[in-house]
């Protein structure tokens, strides 16, 4: 992926590209599906860009309870807010498919005095914004797991997901246990909802793609 179309690069030169390069503040590195990229209690100085693959936000409580709080794709960030703030890791972030990923270190930028070139601007506008964005992902999640019903979990998230692809017929970036952890649902008890939905002709389902029917929109 071309790095100009990153949203975090987006409005630079390919001057100012190859300023950032040469300051030393990027990196890129390969992980194989379920690798750690960042671990619970690790303090990061990098913002990681996914460039290809898909990047999990995990929580493991004390008991081993995990839950997805989140799913990066192509040219999301994340391990924003830790970088920045440099406050241990309270999350893992995991590759959840064999992925890609640029790392921007932001410790490094007013150590060597990158604050006065014209791009390290352009940078703290894009991260706001994208910042911004990803809270409201957050609040996306929070809306679907404070439904007490399995079936008003489920479907407050495959309406969400149906208005963002602008269509009924969907696929969603969990697989059946992925999306289970994401909906803070036991993986049985949401087969068993889908089924039951299914004979309902709610929805209908294949692995990861989804079919929305009679007007639950």
């Amino acid at each position: 992926m071309d790095f100009l179309e990153l949203p975090l690069f987006r409005g630079l030169s390919d001057q100012e590209l190859e300023q950032m390069k040469t300051s030393g503040c990027l990196r890129t590195a390969s992980y194989q599906k379920n690798d750690i990229i960042f671990s619970t209690g690790s303090i990061v100085s990098e913002i990681g860009i996914v460039l290809s693959g898909s990047v999990n936000v995990e929580n493991i409580d004390f008991w081993g309870n995990k839950s997805i709080l989140g799913n990066m794709n192509e040219g999301h960030i994340f391990a924003e807010t830790y970088a920045l703030c440099q406050e241990p890791m309270m999350v893992d972030a995991v590759a959840a498919r064999d992925c890609h990923i640029l790392f921007l270190n932001v410790k490094v930028l007013p150590e060597k005095n990158c604050t006065s070139f014209s791009w390290y601007q352009k940078i703290q506008h894009n991260l706001l914004t994208m910042c911004s964005r990803k809270n409201l992902v957050l609040s996306e999640r929070i809306f679907c797991t404070s439904s007490k019903t399995v079936r008003s979990r489920v479907l407050t998230y495959l309406s969400a997901q149906s208005r963002k692809h602008d269509s009924n017929r969907f696929q969603i970036p969990f697989d059946r246990q992925q999306m289970a952890d994401y909906l803070n649902l036991d993986r049985s008890a949401l087969s068993k909802e889908l089924s039951r939905m299914k004979k309902e002709e709610i929805l209908d389902f294949h692995k990861n793609e989804f079919i929305l029917k009679n007007d639950v929109l």
